[in-house]
């Protein structure tokens, strides 16, 4: 099966699974769940090009047995980032910026977790790069590790079966077999479509809050407040 190479060789797909087998696919998707070194590596087209090999008798290995190893790379990659961000802590956020690593990652990384909560690690597997620094975020803020657990291997099964499943169910479409280029390209622009999303949105705010005149202080409704509170001292 020849495919599109989405950007660099060694970042396709097809020429990853080819060169590096089951095993590459394992070290993949770990990194990409947790090492910061992993945010740029292809998963969901890995993963579903991974199924689509299975399914077509390309991939020599049993269909429950890829996805059980999936889940548990994926599980495990959350695992070590979740350890990761409990031991360095707070001074993740005062790295400086290098090629590998950006702060605006991290910082966008921990917005989501803070607006999804606990549920952001199920959420986050279906984002490029912040999938990558959420449980690392969430070792930083010091998640309940019950918690954690949880959603962690919630989150690694619907993503890392369910996308892997959902290429091996497309992979008997005749349709997918000769369009395989189009299919990868639509799920690399699907999976970025969030990221835009949230650019916008908050694109969008900033400009809100800089054409928004400054709220004045609202000094006459502290001003009963301070007398009640007189009344309930002097009882």
């Amino acid at each position: 099966m020849n495919t599109l190479a989405l950007g660099p060789q060694w970042l396709d797909p097809d020429y990853l699974i080819a060169t590096f087998g089951l095993i590459g696919v394992l070290v993949i998707v770990f990194a990409e769940s947790g090492l910061l070194i992993g945010f740029f590596l292809p998963g969901d087209s890995l993963l579903f090009t991974t199924g689509l090999l299975v399914t077509t008798n390309k991939l020599d290995r049993p269909l429950w047995m890829v996805c059980s190893l999936i889940v548990l790379a994926a599980v495990l990659g959350d695992q070590a980032g979740y350890l990761f961000g409990r031991k360095v802590g707070p001074s993740l956020f005062k790295r400086p910026d290098s090629r590998l690593f950006k702060q605006e990652n991290v910082e966008k990384a921990h917005e989501f977790f803070e607006k999804h909560g606990p549920k952001s690690l199920i959420l986050a597997r279906f984002v490029p790069i912040v999938r990558t620094f959420t449980p690392i975020i969430a070792g930083v803020s010091r998640m309940n590790y019950r918690s954690f657990i949880t959603f962690n291997v919630i989150g690694g099964a619907l993503w890392g079966a369910g996308v892997t499943l959902l290429g091996a169910s497309l992979g008997k479409v005749e349709f997918v077999h000769k369009h395989i280029e189009l299919i990868l390209v639509a799920i690399v622009l699907i999976s970025v479509v969030p990221i835009a999303i949230e650019y916008f949105r908050a694109r969008g705010k900033s400009k809100k809050d800089r054409s928004a005149p400054p709220r004045p202080t609202d000094r006459p409704q502290g001003a009963p407040a301070d007398a009640r509170r007189g009344r309930h001292a002097k009882r």
